[in-house]
């Protein structure tokens, strides 16, 4: 039993049916009853970690999901993640949180990652980090693909939240489990060419609107290419790293 994690699933119900946003989940039976497995999900929006646990819970199961170590440290939600058994994750030293995640795995947990690392500006599938295949082949259990589309409307990098009655359909598909195997690499390949055509099979029963933000490139929309949101990613980065390092002098 675990009262303050479905007291905040109640919660995030309640929130999700005050902004009338309409789910569409295919594949919740592909979720195991029991054992652990890593739930790899795609990254294009800031509350894709709250979608992604609704089809958990057909078999009334938990995500634990690996979060940068900064929503940790605010005061408001840093309580209730340490609460909800969620990994804290400190990029510039991970191997903790890690073995954090492999022991949870071990003990039959579900652990949820972000196989992209950040959100995909381009929302479309970005090259994978080989952390999610290297967490499932040491800890002996299988990945479970998750697709969301749609979440990107309600709030994502760039542009401005919309957290109120917007009715927006989210899409979430899941993927049958994939079983660990060596090397790293070539799990971590099959995991995104996986994705990449679960992410297409989603998009094809979605309506777009041209020209939207929300909307790839490739289907019409004025969101960036993969190159170049990879290209602004890099940007972005070296601004950071630039302003650490100034900082530190």
């Amino acid at each position: 039993m675990e009262p303050v994690y479905r007291t905040i699933i109640g919660l995030a119900r309640t929130v999700f049916f005050v902004q009338g946003l309409k789910f569409t989940v295919k594949g919740a039976e592909h979720i195991p009853p029991t054992g652990g497995a890593v739930i790899a999900v795609n990254h294009t929006g800031y509350m894709d970690f709250t979608y992604a646990g609704l089809p958990v819970r057909k078999p009334k199961r938990y995500v634990r999901f690996m979060a940068k170590k900064e929503v940790f440290d605010n005061k408001i939600s840093g309580p209730i993640m340490r609460a909800l058994k969620h990994i804290p994750v400190d990029r510039a030293a991970g191997a903790d949180s890690y073995k954090a995640a492999v022991d949870y795995l071990r003990r039959g947990e579900l652990v949820g990652v972000y196989p992209e690392a950040t959100i995909s500006r381009s929302f479309e599938i970005k090259e994978f980090k080989s952390g999610a295949a290297r967490m499932a082949i040491e800890a002996g259990v299988p990945i479970i693909p998750i697709v969301i589309w749609g979440a990107q409307r309600v709030w994502t990098k760039g542009f401005p939240k919309r957290l109120g009655r917007t009715n927006t359909p989210i899409s979430i598909m899941v993927g049958e489990p994939i079983q660990p195997y060596e090397p790293a690499a070539d799990l971590t390949a099959e995991l995104r060419t996986t994705m990449q055509r679960m992410l297409l099979e989603v998009q094809n029963g979605y309506d777009h609107e041209p020209g939207a933000y929300w909307v790839p490139a490739r289907l019409g929309g004025s969101a960036p290419t993969l190159e170049q949101a990879d290209a602004m990613d890099a940007a972005e980065a070296a601004e950071k790293a630039a302003r650490r390092a100034a900082s530190t002098d």
